[in-house]
């Protein structure tokens, strides 16, 4: 008989404590290229066996800003397999009003199915940021310690 195993793990942000919520460092994307913020690997123990992933629930947070006033941001989440070179939007690209005042939180959440590229227990999952267009501002963003990523599979 089958046993649920329910994993949930806070990937994001690790560093010294603090009193407030932990952020990963701010990375600054340079044009209207994809850059990663933080990339991290959730590792599900596989030492008693592993069967098919049944759900994935993400609970993703970052903070996002422009340069200046007069480009906005993109940004998505994405994760895959470990290991695998195909990385699955987990969301689709959000774009942010320009803003260079203040970094602004913003949270995807959900539950997402296995599918092609997404269908293991130990995954890697992302941020990426970008400014959406090719003008001389730039984006930069950061990733939340609030984040987190549960894994229900069968064992």
């Amino acid at each position: 008989m089958a046993r649920i195993i329910d994993h949930k793990v806070y990937p994001f942000a690790r560093g010294s404590l603090t009193t407030g919520t932990q952020f990963s460092t701010l990375v600054t994307g340079a044009d209207d290229t994809y850059a990663d913020v933080e990339v991290v690997y959730v590792n599900v123990p596989e030492s008693s066996g592993l069967g098919r992933v049944l759900e994935y629930e993400f609970n993703l947070i970052g903070q996002f800003q422009s340069s200046g006033t007069a480009d906005g941001v993109n940004f998505k989440w994405q994760a895959r397999n470990a290991g695998d070179d195909t990385w699955v939007d987990l969301c689709a690209a959000a774009t942010i009003a320009a803003d260079a005042s203040v970094l602004a939180s913003h949270t995807r959440k959900g539950f997402v199915a296995p599918q092609t590229n997404l269908n293991q227990p130990s995954i890697e999952v992302k941020c990426v940021v970008k400014s959406n267009t090719t003008a001389a501002e730039s984006a930069a963003a950061k990733t939340a310690s609030t984040s987190y990523v549960r894994i229900v599979y069968e064992q």
